[in-house]
C-alpha cells in the first residue's frame, strides 16, 4: 500500500502544445465518423482502450503518443484555470 504522495512531473509548454494539438486531431476524426468525440475521449482517458479511438485519420495512432497522466494533470490546470 502506497503510504507517500506521489508528485507528477510538470509538462513543459512544448509538451502541452503537441497534446493539444493531437487531442484536436483525434477529437476531429471522432466527429467526422459521427461519434461523441466527448464520450470517446473520455472513454478511452479513463480505461486506455484504444477502440474508444477511431482510425480515421490515424487518431488511434496519435492518441497513443500521450501519456495519460500528463493529460489528466493538464485537463486539470485547464479546468481550475491555473
Amino acid at each position: 500500500m502506497l503510504d507517500k504522495t506521489i508528485a507528477f512531473k510538470a509538462v513543459d509548454q512544448e509538451r502541452e502544445s503537441e497534446m493539444k494539438k493531437i487531442v484536436f486531431e483525434v477529437y476531429e476524426a471522432l466527429q467526422e465518423k459521427g461519434y461523441n468525440s466527448i464520450n470517446q475521449l473520455v472513454g478511452y482517458t479513463l480505461s486506455e482502450d484504444p477502440t474508444y479511438i477511431t482510425t480515421h485519420h490515424n487518431a488511434r495512432n496519435l492518441i497513443r503518443h500521450i501519456d495519460r497522466d500528463e493529460l489528466m494533470q493538464e485537463l486539470f490546470k485547464n479546468y481550475l484555470g491555473i
